[in-house]
């Protein structure tokens, strides 16, 4: 399409498609107007907003008639006035200056070598500003200012206060009064850098939010590289109802979590060719599982090759068949992938860190009969029989992390039915058979099977339909292999599971972090006094 770009006085057209980006629209924009190369630029829109790279296209999208107006950039800072004058209480509190006092003001400058001079220009009634950057304090006072004037606001700096800690409703509201804020600001399309102000001003003013796992800690607030975060969902879904914007072609996902492949650099020997030919041959046969283990060490790297080989990652249990009788064997191709460090943080941390504030998040949502069924098993209470203790926290988990319908499937399933994609209980006197041919698909699940729910004798993890045996007897152990078997044989998530492993992923392994695209229901903070999923939409 033609899109209409201003310069100064002079309006031209410039080609606009999907695969032009923003370096090569700036570029186009300096040979239309004769600008030099070393030109730095500003794009506008009609209201005057500046338009960031991350949201030219969607704004070019929502609206194809618009006049883009661009400038010689300025550096991004607020100006303080150098004078004694008071501001109205009629004013609205927005500018900057109503959230720093005249002696921060003066040894913010000062700190930068520059007099403020503040009676001799108010004499000579001169209007000239100082410029200054704005600081972690500043930008925690603004977020603090914006709460103050919005309703709800002081409950939120209260809960804080005597919690240390926000729940998952009040951090809704909170981004909720926040985005409203920005948007009253700077217009429906704040800039990145006001966008990464507010995130920063989030986490200096509760410092409990802080995520311990991103670079900055403000990441699940507002990414600037990603263009994601809590801050940015809501502003979109803000600008949803007012602009409405043509279907995007779905973009292709890139690899990551399970499906991504894995330099491993510090493995043992591993064999190939005939030697390595000779070694699956010896494992095909041998009775003595100490062998088993050595020769599935040396054959690690042949094994990785062929679980993401899609033309024959079906054939790992052909060629591997010792994953079906010999226990530990999951656990140690995990191992090797990520090391002993990363491979025992579930059942390290479960007790200490996990499993009681997952059980307190619970009891805050709507209760429900199911919902109720399992606090009083995961609480241990003598009327309760049902799954064990761990199994009904991990199932507590997934009413945390819900479903939602996915891309192949519209309908949206409750957590209940999601429960028996990741366990199914199998009465010991029946036929296991009959659960595996029912299964559809290769995603892993576990198969529980004794006489009750609270009373198994043997856990497995289904994978395509075939059994690998539990190297431990706890249901706890038994969702920890569960997890890493979709990294060991290069399986996908359950789509109905994918809200529920991305938090075992990211919060609990502390795999990709910083990678994984997660969804705003998924928890941020694992180590402090909270961990509250978010629901902002």
């Amino acid at each position: 399409m033609l899109l209409k770009v201003k310069y100064r006085n002079v309006k031209k057209y410039i080609s606009w498609h999907s695969a032009v980006t923003y370096v090569d629209f700036i570029s186009k924009v300096k040979e239309k107007f004769g600008l030099p190369d070393a030109s730095e630029l500003e794009v506008f829109d009609d209201t005057d907003t500046a338009v960031d790279e991350d949201i030219i296209a969607e704004l070019l999208e929502s609206n194809p008639g618009l006049c883009l107006t661009v400038r010689e950039k300025t550096s991004d800072e607020v100006f303080f006035p150098l004078d004694h004058s008071t501001p109205s209480t009629s004013d609205t509190a927005c500018s900057l200056t109503d959230t720093l006092s005249l002696s921060s003001r003066d040894s913010d400058l000062r700190e930068k070598g520059i007099s403020t001079g503040r009676s001799r220009l108010n004499m000579e009634g001169s209007p000239s500003a100082v410029k200054a950057p704005l600081s972690d304090t500043a930008k925690e006072q603004m977020v603090k200012n914006a709460l103050l004037r919005k309703s709800g606001g002081e409950d939120i700096l209260e809960e804080y206060k005597s919690e240390n800690s926000l729940k998952h409703r009040t951090r809704r509201q909170l981004v909720n009064i926040l985005a409203s804020d920005m948007t009253e600001r700077h217009g429906r399309i704040p800039t990145r850098k006001q966008r990464e102000n507010y995130a920063l001003g989030i986490i200096t003013l509760f410092p409990a939010l802080k995520d311990p796992f991103s670079p900055k800690g403000y990441e699940h607030f507002f990414d600037a590289e990603k263009g994601t975060g809590y801050l940015a969902w809501r502003l979109k879904t803000m600008s949803r109802t007012t602009a409405k914007r043509p279907a995007k072609e779905p973009s292709v996902p890139k690899d990551q979590g399970p499906k991504r492949r894995r330099e491993v650099t510090t493995l043992p020997e591993q064999l190939d060719g005939d030697d390595c030919r000779e070694a699956i041959s010896f494992l095909s046969h041998t009775p003595e599982e100490a062998s088993v283990l050595e020769k599935m060490k040396m054959t690690f790297q042949y094994r990785q090759d062929l679980v993401h080989d899609p033309e024959s990652s079906a054939d790992v249990f052909k060629t591997f068949p010792r994953f079906l009788d010999v226990k530990g064997l999951v656990n140690q191709d995990f191992n090797l992938l990520f090391g002993a460090e990363t491979s025992s943080k579930l059942l390290n941390k479960w007790d200490t860190t996990f499993k009681l504030k997952i059980i307190k998040e619970a009891t805050q949502l709507t209760q429900s009969t199911d919902l109720c069924r399992l606090l009083k098993a995961a609480e241990r209470q003598p009327e309760s029989n049902d799954w064990d203790s761990d199994m009904a926290t991990l199932l507590l988990l997934l009413h945390l992390l819900p479903p939602t319908a996915g891309r192949k499937k519209r309908t949206k399933i409750s957590p209940t039915d999601a429960a028996e994609r990741m366990v199914l209980f199998h009465k010991s006197c029946s036929s296991i058979d009959e659960h595996l041919k029912e299964r559809e698909g290769k995603q892993p699940f576990i198969l529980a099977v004794g006489r009750t729910r609270n009373k198994i004798d043997t856990y497995y993890v289904a994978v395509d339909k075939r059994l690998i045996p539990c190297h431990a007897t706890s249901s706890l152990s038994a969702f920890d292999e569960l997890f890493k078997c979709h990294y060991v044989f290069n399986l996908s998530y359950d789509e109905s599971l994918v809200y529920l492993y991305t938090f075992v992923q990211t919060t609990v392994f502390n795999i990709d972090v910083t990678s994984t695209e997660e969804s705003p229901r998924v928890p941020q903070e694992p180590e402090g006094d909270s961990m509250e999923p978010e629901y902002l939409h």
